[in-house]
């Protein structure tokens, strides 16, 4: 958990807590990236090796360094990753390069959904899904601890009943 003043965020309101996502995200993403990277390294050592002849069979070395860029990518992406919980709404912040913000008023939520596949549930991993009735603000938040998950989705939902049943 993080703090930030609004001046650091360029949204009016009071000192905000901002959360981050769970380790395990990074590590299952890693994941995907070195399985990939052995499958690729492998196909293109034996295609070069084959096809092009032992002298081109050392450029099946060029997954190895996409992955290495990769490995640094992953993790400043996830460091990108946050959210906060404010009065009317809740602030998703991420991206490395390009920044996004995404405010999803409370009153606004149709939907809370909490999801966890295969891969997630075997690292602790739950993603919460909100569902809005403008496209352009639904908002998704993955990686999160599944008590975590479950405590925001039926935090979400409260509020979202009782600021939708004025309009």
């Amino acid at each position: 958990m993080e703090t930030g003043s609004p001046d650091e965020t360029g949204i009016p309101g009071a000192d905000l807590v901002w959360r981050g996502l769970q380790p395990a995200l990074m590590r299952v993403r890693r994941l995907f990236v070195v399985l990939w990277t052995a499958g690729l390294t492998v196909a293109a050592g034996l295609l070069l090796g084959l096809l092009a002849g032992p002298a081109w069979a050392g450029f099946a070395l060029v997954p190895l360094a996409a992955a290495a860029w990769c490995w640094r990518l992953i993790g400043r992406n996830w460091r990108s990753w946050r959210y906060a919980e404010r009065a009317d709404d809740l602030l998703i912040s991420r991206g490395v390069l390009w920044r996004e913000e995404t405010v999803v008023p409370y009153g606004r939520m149709q939907l809370v959904e909490v999801t966890s596949g295969p891969i997630e549930r075997r690292f602790g991993l739950s993603t919460v899904q909100l569902h809005t009735a403008a496209a352009a603000t639904d908002a998704t938040i993955p990686g999160l601890d599944p008590a975590e998950a479950e405590r925001l989705r039926d935090r979400l939902t409260e509020l979202g009943e009782a600021r939708s049943a004025g309009l």
